[in-house]
């Protein structure tokens, strides 16, 4: 898949997207990095790293967050977006459900769009994507927690997406599913989720996951927001196993070597021809 200036294999390659959120009020890092010196210095981390995308979100989305105006999220991710391309030589993804951020940010010169309704709050976004030729990442959401099959239903609305999507004119090939840990689900649903991923793939797109130091995690290990890094490598490990192609993550390093670890195994070597 083309994802900027790089062309990356989603079916033999595990990619880390670093999540910068430039938020005064995000779950896990609000205020950490939003002004610029702070986003480029992460930025910079990030990719030393490991990181193979940066993911950038103007808005927090985090349960029961309050939705600021187009305009407010335009001026804090177009700044942001400029000096990330003038600054380095990574893909910059838009964390937005909104068709007018997706425009600016998209004509600032992000590359890939990364929405959490999957085209559903804003169906314009579907076309600005398809306008822009780039790439999108389309989330499994809904406003309740009401499933009578939670994996069946959840195909079903990622179907719809995808509908949308190629409806709008995007090409099949520039799709990516996440299937939403942390909305529209409760512990148990996310919990069921992790466990069959793999149902997913039937869908035939690639699979994010963006597990990282989410909820169900706290609540498992009985830990606060900052000290959730073993417990998201756990979900990082379990989703590649499971035949996801990118995890996004805040803690990079930790996740790449993860990744990385598991991707060897996974892929056998000369040693499993001796045994």
């Amino acid at each position: 898949m083309q994802i900027g200036n790089k062309n990356f294999d989603l079916n033999n390659q595990i990619l880390i997207m670093g999540i910068l959120n430039v938020t005064p009020d995000s779950f896990s890092d609000g205020g950490q990095f939003n002004n610029l010196d702070a986003s480029l210095k992460q930025v910079e981390k990030m990719i030393a790293d490991g990181a193979d995308l940066v993911d950038l979100g103007g808005e927090s989305t985090r349960p029961g967050h309050t939705q600021i105006s187009d305009a407010e999220e335009i001026d804090r991710v177009v700044p942001m977006i400029t000096a990330i391309r003038d600054r380095f030589d990574i893909p910059i993804s838009i964390d937005t459900y909104k068709g007018a951020v997706g425009e600016a940010a998209l004509k600032a010169g992000a590359h890939l769009v990364n929405d959490i309704w999957g085209f559903k709050y804003d169906p314009t976004l579907a076309a600005v994507t398809a306008k822009y030729k780039v790439p999108c990442i389309l989330m499994h959401n809904r406003d309740n927690q009401h499933y009578e099959n939670l994996i069946a239903e959840i195909k079903t609305d990622l179907q719809a997406s995808i509908d949308i999507a190629l409806k709008a004119g995007i090409a099949r090939d520039a799709i990516i599913l996440d299937p939403g840990i942390g909305f529209g689900k409760d512990y148990a649903q996310n919990m069921e989720t992790m466990y069959h991923l793999e149902s997913l793939q039937s869908l035939g797109y690639p699979l994010l996951l963006g597990t990282s130091r989410k909820g169900f995690i706290g609540l498992t290990l009985d830990l606060p927001v900052t000290e959730r890094v073993e417990g998201t490598v756990a979900t990082t490990v379990i989703g590649i196993m499971k035949g996801v192609s990118i995890i996004r993550v805040h803690d990079v390093r930790e996740n790449k070597r993860a990744s990385q670890m598991t991707a060897g195994i996974l892929k056998g070597a000369p040693w499993t021809n001796s045994i």
